[in-house]
C-alpha cells in the first residue's frame, strides 16, 4: 500500500510540474480561456514544425545517430498531436 501511495504522489507532482512548465501545456491552458480561443487555429500550425523536427530526427537515427533520439521523436509527435487538438 505504501508503494502505491508513493507512485500516486510522484505522478501527481510530475503532472503538476509538466502542466506548469512545459511550453505546449502552458499554451494549451492559455488557449482554453475565453480570451485565448481566437488563437486556437494558429496554434494548430505548431504541429508542422514538431513533425518536421521528428522527421529530421528519424533521418539522423537512420544515419547512425544515438538511439536516445527515439525519445525525442516520440516527444515531438506527442506535442504535434497536442497542438492539433488545441484547435478543438
Amino acid at each position: 500500500m505504501l508503494m502505491f501511495r508513493l507512485i500516486w504522489i510522484g505522478s501527481v507532482y510530475t503532472r503538476c510540474f509538466l502542466r506548469r512548465y512545459m511550453p505546449t501545456n502552458v499554451l494549451l491552458d492559455a488557449i482554453g480561456t475565453r480570451r485565448g480561443l481566437k488563437w486556437s487555429a494558429p496554434a494548430m500550425m505548431l504541429a508542422i514544425p514538431y513533425l518536421a523536427v521528428a522527421n529530421i530526427l528519424t533521418i539522423l537515427i537512420d544515419n547512425g545517430a544515438t538511439g536516445w533520439f527515439h525519445l525525442l521523436v516520440l516527444l515531438c509527435i506527442w506535442n504535434a498531436f497536442k497542438s492539433l487538438v488545441m484547435g478543438r
